[in-house]
């Protein structure tokens, strides 16, 4: 559970440590400073002189947790399986409450998007809205020739053009609350679809190819409307009586005892979702919070485990692609595996392996926000990457990979499309119905 302070967390975290380096080369941050305050370990040093008194939770401690990440590469890394996620969430929690991270200003826009946005899906829908009308009208051209947005400042200036665009139809409006197989397919038993907060209204198409993918393979689909952001996003800037709020939101939402599991199709929510019981540990909520956590799944992880059936297209035309590894699939949830296996799949594809396929693109939630230039230093680097491979198409597991992969492709022109694997699979599912 992610506490106000590092003086209450439990001691014996903060010394799970043993200062062995296995976790230098994995860190994105550390490998481009080389200096030890930039990697785990110094992190964990300092959190633990926190902890003990012999130094401030300021502004140091503020401008390193949000230097970091929070990729957790480096707790795939290690070999004494430290808890840095719980650390760094704690670390953050206590800078915000001190107010040590910037000033009024961030603090407002913290305010607005956190407490007054996030935490209410019909306020989120209104600003979706808002802003597919903004780009489909063409008025976003306008603007941005005009550089209106940098009236309001060089930051906003900048950040305009990365606001994730508006899909034609919502979520909710392709996706029925109970979808059953088609005929012909035997039912197998039911399932809960998450549908996100951005998710649903940037990549409903994504959720929908979700949906279809199930059904495809006997799982009848319920997905309730209007679901609340899962909370992830508070969790990891240091809100975590809002990230508690959010979590009991979403779990009203669904019926768990009549689902077989409850499906993420993101991976960096589906890491958040699968903890909800760090955030309950006492009370009335603890007990519906673990039950909560046994039935959460990746839908690769699903797919794999219950046996998805392969699809059949013996003419699809040859066609490479490689594969960028979601921080919080790879690392978070220690997915790996699945994903490749269900591309692997589907008939064309030849999957091409990228180099340093787990290291973090620079997205990380609003990390691209608050360090524009790491961020894009670490941009730079997966797409030269994503380059070498010489492939059509990249596929990843995470709306926001996906929008920061798809930007950073764009800037050098590359013509590689980014796609996500439940996306692919849909696709050849539809091929074969059409098919003669």
């Amino acid at each position: 559970m992610a506490k106000a302070s590092l003086r209450d967390l439990d001691y014996s975290v903060l010394q799970q440590c043993m200062h062995c380096g296995m976790c230098l080369p994995t860190c994105p941050t550390y490998i481009h400073s080389k200096l030890e305050r930039h990697s785990p370990r110094g992190r964990i040093a300092l959190m633990r002189a926190v902890a003990d008194g012999r130094f401030d939770a300021g502004e140091e401690l503020a401008r390193e947790m949000n230097y970091c990440l929070g990729c957790l590469a480096c707790t795939t890394a290690c070999p004494a399986g430290v808890d840095y996620g719980t650390m760094f969430e704690t670390a953050r929690a206590e800078t915000e409450a001190n107010q040590t991270s910037g000033g009024a200003m961030r603090r407002f826009y913290r305010w607005l998007v956190l407490e007054q946005i996030f935490l209410f899906p019909e306020r989120l829908r209104i600003v979706g809205w808002m802003l597919r009308f903004y780009q489909r009208s063409g008025l976003a051209g306008w603007v941005r020739r005009l550089k209106l947005p940098y009236l309001l400042g060089r930051k906003i200036g900048d950040l305009e053009p990365q606001a994730p665009p508006m899909e034609a139809r919502f979520s909710d409006e392709q996706i029925a609350e109970v979808e059953t197989p088609p005929p012909g397919i035997p039912v197998r038993g039911r399932v809960g679809l998450l549908s996100g907060c951005i998710q649903s209204l940037a990549f409903g198409s994504v959720n929908r190819a979700t949906a279809d993918v199930l059904l495809a393979n006997g799982w009848e689909v319920v997905t309730p409307r209007l679901q609340s952001c899962c909370g992830s996003l508070h969790a990891h800037n240091g809100a975590p009586e809002l990230a508690r709020r959010a979590a009991t939101a979403l779990m009203d939402r669904f019926g768990l005892e009549s689902l077989e599991a409850v499906i993420t199709n993101a991976g960096g929510c589906g890491s958040h979702l699968k903890h909800y019981a760090g955030l309950f540990q006492e009370g009335d909520l603890a007990a519906r919070a673990r039950a909560w956590d046994a039935k959460v799944k990746d839908i690769h992880e699903f797919l794999v485990a219950t046996g998805f059936r392969k699809p059949a297209n013996p003419e699809a035309e040859p066609l490479q692609l490689t594969y960028h590894e979601s921080c919080h699939l790879s690392h978070g949830q220690k997915i790996r595996n699945p994903p490749r296996e269900i591309l692997r799949s589907i008939p064309g594809l030849q999957l091409v392996e990228l180099p340093e396929s787990d290291l973090c693109c620079g997205s990380a939630g609003i990390y691209n926000i608050l360090q524009p230039e790491e961020s894009q230093r670490l941009l730079d680097r997966k797409t030269g990457r994503i380059a070498e491979t010489a492939a059509g198409l990249v596929a990843t597991a995470n709306p926001g990979c996906h929008l920061q992969l798809a930007r950073g492709l764009q800037q050098r022109a590359l013509p590689v499309q980014v796609v996500q694997p439940v996306v692919l699979l849909a696709e050849a599912y539809r091929r074969e119905r059409l098919s003669p």
